[in-house]
């Protein structure tokens, strides 16, 4: 059993990241799947944090199903992204693929992702945790919440208390949706474990107009957050763009959830 991860009685866990609390109320992480250069990153930061975000996401590492896609800029983007965090006072939070990747972003980055592909490798999800920064573990492709929750484990016998669970979609039948959003799963996971649970509804649908219902959903469903992915030219994105919306769609979604700063 996975006893430090499941829940006993009524107690929660808030993961503090900067001055962000993800497990109270409802947070949300903004920004391109890739980074691609200073002035994209410029303008999200400043879109997303404006109309109420947190947390400033942004892959450097791109772990692409096929090798002819972009690939991220590496180590270039995790100082990109770190500039822009430092600028704007907004903590960043990048994907690591592989341990040699850790150092560099455990001095550059407020919260390290442990991405889908990777929930089962063990080796680096107890390496990050070392690290002491919060850790983001989204939900594998075709896994059960009992295996999403041993992968935190082995994060929490690190020492690191301090992980977010993240549900992204599992692998499904039906190709009008990237994958299968699934939000009872995710709500299932709320009741076995005091660990923050939150939601990325662009990996999970794959499309931009599934976006801002499914996030009013979670928020309303009581769960803890959520991811989204979010570009200043979606149509432009070098990685996924159809699942990312723009920053004025973004500033729509923060009012309709109430999460949008007062004028």
């Amino acid at each position: 059993m996975y006893e430090l991860a499941r829940r006993k009685g009524d107690e929660t866990t808030v993961v503090e990241v900067g001055d962000a609390r993800i497990g109270e109320g409802f947070t949300v992480i903004a920004g391109p799947c890739a980074i691609e250069d200073e002035l994209q990153m410029e303008t999200v930061a400043r879109g997303v944090l404006a109309a109420g975000a947190v947390l400033l996401r942004g892959g450097a590492y791109k772990p692409r199903t096929s090798p002819y896609s972009f690939q991220g800029l590496g180590d270039r983007g995790v100082e990109l992204i770190a500039a822009v965090s430092r600028r704007h006072a907004i903590p960043a939070v990048v994907e690591a693929l592989s341990t040699d990747q850790l150092p560099l972003l455990a001095q550059n980055v407020g919260m390290i992702q442990i991405g889908a592909r990777s929930m089962q490798n063990f080796v680096l999800i107890a390496a990050a945790a070392r690290t002491g920064l919060p850790i983001l573990l989204k939900r594998g492709p075709a896994a059960t919440l009992d295996e999403v929750l041993y992968a935190a484990e082995y994060a929490l016998l690190e020492g690191n208390p301090n992980v977010v669970l993240c549900e992204r979609g599992v692998r499904g039948f039906d190709d009008q949706t990237r994958n299968l959003f699934d939000l009872a799963g995710a709500l299932r996971l709320k009741e076995l474990t005091h660990l923050p649970v939150i939601v990325d509804p662009s990996h999970a649908t794959g499309r931009r107009s599934l976006i801002a219902p499914l996030v009013a959903a979670s928020a309303a469903a009581g769960l803890d957050g959520a991811m989204i992915e979010v570009h200043p030219e979606p149509a432009r994105s070098r990685s996924d763009a159809e699942q990312a919306i723009d920053l004025n769609d973004f500033a729509q979604l923060m009012a309709r959830i109430g999460l949008a700063p007062p004028l």
